[in-house]
């Protein structure tokens, strides 16, 4: 299932939904620039591995700075096209509307603190993995995890692939996204796959939204 569009129109121009879309985008273009030693290279520097901030927190301090920085720039780099290609959809189709609800510098902090959640819980469920974790999944979990508390009532326009057939289907934002939780969960075990990023970047958005958007004036959920 492909998400396309929501039926949700947004008050306010979404500035820093566009701007990490961006960022995210001409980071992985200059990337594809690089010869493959310095593409590594950048991985290797920048990208979160657990065991290194688990080795910084427990016995090394002075590496723990740079270690906490590495959460932050894991979140704008991708592995390949369809890593950001999707990534960079979710947060197109969902971010404007939170960050309609939140306010564009509260949604700023909202979308980094998802991504260090999300991180720190996958760190959590395996805290010895020496494979580097890059990409926005985290933070962009916490978008979804908000737009199903926000908007739950919400239409999502679908692309559906069944078999050979493909066709586009509305489906309430509380369907699509709890489907998308569920397959999150179902697979929290298979190895490749930050799954567990994914599980706590989306319960911190559901959890915490109402937080960053106390004070904002309320839009109503649109009807079923």
């Amino acid at each position: 299932m492909i998400p396309l569009k929501d039926n949700v129109r947004t008050r306010t121009f979404p500035i820093i939904t566009i701007t990490i879309v961006l960022v995210n985008i001409l980071l992985f273009v200059w990337s594809l620039t690089l010869a493959d030693g310095l593409e590594q290279n950048l991985v290797r520097t920048y990208a979160l591995i657990p065991k290194e901030l688990l080795l910084a927190a427990t016995a090394r301090p002075y590496l723990l700075p740079y270690n906490i920085l590495t959460i932050f720039t894991s979140m704008f780099l991708h592995g390949g096209i369809l890593h950001i290609g999707g990534n960079m959809l979710y947060l197109w189709i969902f971010g404007n509307n939170v960050e309609d609800a939140a306010g564009h510098l509260r949604f700023a902090l909202f979308y980094l603190l998802s991504g260090v959640a999300a991180a720190l819980v996958q760190c959590s469920f395996d805290p010895g993995s020496a494979s580097p974790m890059i990409g926005a999944s985290g933070a962009v979990s916490g978008i979804l995890g908000a737009y199903l508390l926000l908007y739950p009532r919400a239409k999502v326009k679908t692309l559906i692939f069944i078999f050979i057939f493909v066709t586009t289907i509305d489906i309430p934002a509380m369907v699509l996204l709890s489907l998308w939780f569920f397959v999150q969960v179902l697979f929290s075990h298979a190895q490749g796959v930050a799954w567990f990023a994914h599980i706590g970047g989306f319960l911190f958005g559901l959890i915490f939204i109402k937080m960053f958007t106390r004070g904002m004036r309320p839009r109503p959920s649109p009807a079923w």
